[in-house]
């Protein structure tokens, strides 16, 4: 499939050069030894003669990988985020393991007992999963795809342009499973649908390359629910968790997102990994004429994340919705680059980005909007609002408009602040303590995203884990 790309939107975040391979290729070489193993289970062995185009895609990205470099503070895209703890720990592959359900139970969601596909360590467990869905909606993974579908993977999956930027093609370099969602012509799926990816850790970190493609074909309409969380396992007898600590793990995952004419997709994605994890992510959306997209990013966990969202408006009268949150404390990192191109006329685009920052964290936010000459009547907003619990804590904010159309309403904005003392006093004088107060103001402000998910337990959980 062809789509338009903005000029140099499709080389955000690309660093290319044959300098510091060394990690790159011990990550590349641990992600494949996981795709090696999985490709000996009997489900995958049936299915290996007739993806000959999967082997390709998997070697002209592992062919981006050997030449490119790891990104550093130099890279204008990676300025503000220094990566470079990735290349302090020794990451192996991650085994092939199910842990138990009862242990995913606090994550399970009522709304989708029927709906729900676990990955662990990025590979299908259908013993974990629970998947009765009609209308011929299909949601499953690599291996046990139906043939029909089998044989249109090739026309979506890494064909959405970015698959050169480094993480992404490492990612599609060692794809070892692809959970797969594909909602046919004018299906309307009321249930949500949750991907739950897993990471467990033994006392060796790992590294996992889970993988996502959902296809809503014209008409249809759906909601996802994206879903990232560890499970410490496979302890040593002698070692408790006190000794071992937090896991240390790495998740490096990619979704693409494709909505046909007047599709629509709310997708919710959260970060809830380790505190020691390191989680990058790629999401990427194709939206066709007469489509809507709404995204929810939430991210909690991992001691440094970045989340790359690029998003090609690739027809008319398109409408893109992106709402973010971003709570972090302690000494973590949390960066969210967004790259829109509205690339026809009467496209519009909502963006609201909100970062609580505590402690000596750090938060990033960087959303370009590009707005070239075609398209006309364009309706764009950004706006990223920031606050600051610690004197220590950072914000770094860059929200972009690059427009070329003239007949366009466009806005984006930034601002920093503080919790209000004034408020704070008022709410103690009204029976609450200082904490309490506190809690509550910080709740208020993350409401505003939290209240867009459209799955309510999800909200009740969420919002308890922002009152922490």
């Amino acid at each position: 499939m062809s789509i338009q790309v903005t000029p140099n939107l499709n080389e955000v975040g690309v660093v290319s050069s044959n300098v510091d391979t060394g990690i790159l290729s011990e990550l590349l070489n641990q992600s494949q030894q996981q795709a090696i193993a999985r490709s000996a289970a009997p489900e995958a062995i049936a299915n290996q003669e007739s993806e000959s185009w999967l082997e390709a895609i998997r070697d002209r990205a592992t062919a981006i990988v050997h030449q490119s470099k790891f990104p550093t503070t130099r890279d204008e895209e990676w300025r503000f985020t220094d990566v470079s703890p990735l290349k302090q720990v020794k990451f192996q592959a991650a085994p092939l393991v199910v842990p138990d359900l009862a242990a995913l139970k606090p994550l399970l969601l009522p709304e989708a007992d029927r709906s729900r596909l676990v990955f662990v360590n990025g590979i299908y467990a259908p013993e974990l999963s629970a998947v009765v869905l009609s209308d011929g909606v299909v949601a499953s993974n690599l291996d046990r795809l139906p043939p029909a579908y089998r044989s249109r993977l090739e026309n979506y999956l890494a064909q959405i342009p970015g698959t050169e930027e480094v993480f992404t093609a490492l990612n599609t370099a060692a794809i070892a499973d692809v959970a797969v969602v594909w909602i046919p012509k004018n299906v309307v799926v009321e249930t949500p649908i949750h991907l739950l990816f897993v990471s467990t850790a033994s006392v060796a970190p790992i590294v996992t390359q889970p993988r996502c493609l959902v296809v809503a074909e014209s008409g249809s309409s759906i909601t996802l629910i994206e879903d990232y969380f560890n499970q410490i396992t496979n302890l040593e007898a002698e070692e408790s968790e006190a000794e071992v600590g937090e896991p240390i793990y790495f998740t490096n995952a990619v979704t693409e997102i494709w909505l046909e004419e007047n599709a629509q997709v709310n997708h919710t994605r959260i970060e809830r990994d380790s505190p020691e994890a390191f989680h990058i992510g790629k999401t990427a959306i194709a939206q066709a004429r007469d489509s809507r997209y709404t995204c929810n990013a939430i991210n909690l966990g991992a001691k440094l994340s970045r989340h790359n969202l690029d998003i090609f408006q690739t027809g008319e009268q398109t409408q893109t919705t992106l709402n973010g949150l971003t709570k972090i404390a302690g000494n973590q990192v949390a960066d969210t680059h967004s790259n829109l191109a509205l690339n026809h006329p009467y496209g519009t685009s909502h963006q609201l980005h909100k970062c609580i920052v505590g402690d000596r964290a750090h938060a990033v936010f960087n959303g370009k909007i590009f707005v070239p000459k075609p398209a006309q009547q364009t309706d764009a907003a950004q706006l990223n609002r920031n606050l600051l619990l610690s004197p220590k804590a950072r914000v770094d904010t860059k929200p972009q408009l690059e427009i070329t159309a003239d007949n366009v309403k466009c806005a984006h904005g930034a601002t920093v602040s503080q919790l209000d003392d004034e408020e704070v006093f008022y709410l103690q004088s009204r029976g609450l303590n200082a904490n309490e107060a506190r809690n509550l103001l910080i709740n208020a402000f993350a409401a505003e995203i939290i209240n867009q998910i459209p799955v309510s337990s999800l909200q009740q959980a969420l919002t308890k884990t922002i009152n922490r």
